[in-house]
């Protein structure tokens, strides 16, 4: 596989691997929508909300190629599994088509392996009949290797579309090591989101140079800036961008 690097992608290749989150508490209207015109015109894959803003969200990404995802049983997973289906229904009656669901941590680790899938099932069923696609949050800051490595295979027998590092609320993020771990342990069919951390080009082309094919980011306008800048020939190859007034978390 050739290895990713700025002069071989186009702008829209590193737009459509962003999905620019929008879901610490206390941001308000005003935030939301501002972040949501800013995914509209860096034209990323899409915007990952709190559930209650996703009307919000729609309403200004209307006639966009911008998607609007939200969350399910976030950030902790313990949920449950009719609470996290009742959210799913009405995150898609609302018009969602991307949940980021965080699984059931604490029956993982206890090795209920049977309850973290049919968790999973539940809201891939629901999703899916809507035309919906289904992220699965591992929070591998709490998870070892084991642990990892049986959310891949739950999550791909329960019929999920991706599989994902973490919420950006927990002790640490994303981390090359496991992404390794989740690309070998997953079929070609399950996607790989990197979440938390990846604030730069440079982070967010290694992360794909992994396998990795979303990305949950903040710093989306500093990202994609530095691209710009460096087609154009006015970055040298190897600079750091840093957050931009969007950058709000560590997702």
């Amino acid at each position: 596989m050739p290895r990713f690097t700025v002069e071989n992608f186009t702008e829209r290749d590193i737009a459509k691997t962003i999905d620019h989150s929008l879901l610490r508490p206390e941001l308000d209207d005003r935030f939301v929508e501002d972040g949501c015109r800013l995914a509209a015109e860096y034209d990323v894959a899409s915007v990952c909300v709190r559930p209650s803003d996703v009307l919000r969200a729609l309403a200004i990404l209307d006639g966009t190629d911008v998607a609007v995802g939200t969350v399910v049983g976030f950030p902790h997973g313990s949920h449950r599994t009719a609470i996290k289906v009742a959210e799913a229904r009405h995150a898609l009656d609302d018009g969602a088509s991307e949940l980021d669901m965080v699984i059931q941590i604490g029956a993982l680790k206890s090795r209920r392996d049977a309850d973290v899938q049919a968790d999973i099932a539940a809201v891939v069923d629901v999703a899916h009949g809507a035309g919906a696609i289904v992220k699965v949050i591992f929070e591998n800051a709490y998870l070892t290797d084991d642990e990892k490595v049986r959310a891949c295979h739950l999550s791909e027998a329960a019929g999920a579309d991706f599989v994902k590092t973490s919420t950006g609320f927990a002790p640490g993020g994303a981390t090359h090591d496991d992404l390794r771990l989740m690309r070998a342990n997953t079929s070609p069919r399950v996607g790989v989101k990197a979440a938390g951390g990846v604030r730069t080009l440079d982070a967010l082309i290694d992360v794909m140079n992994l396998g990795v094919t979303r990305v949950g980011a903040t710093a989306t306008k500093a990202i994609i800036d530095d691209f710009r800048a460096r087609k154009a020939g006015r970055t040298p190859a190897g600079s750091v961008a840093g957050g931009g007034t969007e950058d709000a978390g560590s997702y």
